[in-house]
């Protein structure tokens, strides 16, 4: 599976951004995806991920209660709907496939992911 995020910008604190990671093929529901996002000079971390699907989620600590990760398999397209933000999310974000889960397993480890897409980057000024 290849996989297409956009969406990032540049914006001020307090403003939000709708994150989308579009997936070639036919199979994306057999796919837990994932959103991790990259700072310079800092660890890859899990912002959101979604199980095969979608009914479980799993969010990193530092951005639950603002955002939200969803799935439309029709349109084999991942979201990230990010409110709020602020200055420290920061970071190029990218997106990530796996068909190595079960349909009700939320993928947070980044080694367990397979394909990632190119990233978008995403800078909040404050």
């Amino acid at each position: 599976v290849q996989l297409q995020a956009s969406g990032g910008g540049l914006v001020q604190a307090g403003d939000s951004l709708r994150l989308s990671c579009a997936a070639s093929g036919r199979t994306f529901n057999k796919y837990a995806m994932g959103w991790f996002r990259q700072a310079p000079g800092k660890e890859r971390e899990l912002v959101a991920a979604i199980s095969r699907s979608f009914a479980f989620s799993s969010y990193g600590d530092s951005v639950k209660g603002r955002f939200t990760i969803s799935r439309d398999n029709a349109k084999n397209t991942v979201y990230l709907q990010m409110n709020n933000l602020k200055p420290e999310d920061t970071a190029v974000y990218l997106c990530a496939a796996t068909d190595r889960a079960i349909a009700s397993v939320v993928v947070t480890d980044t080694t367990q992911y397979d394909h990632w897409g190119q990233g978008t980057q995403v800078t909040v000024s404050s």
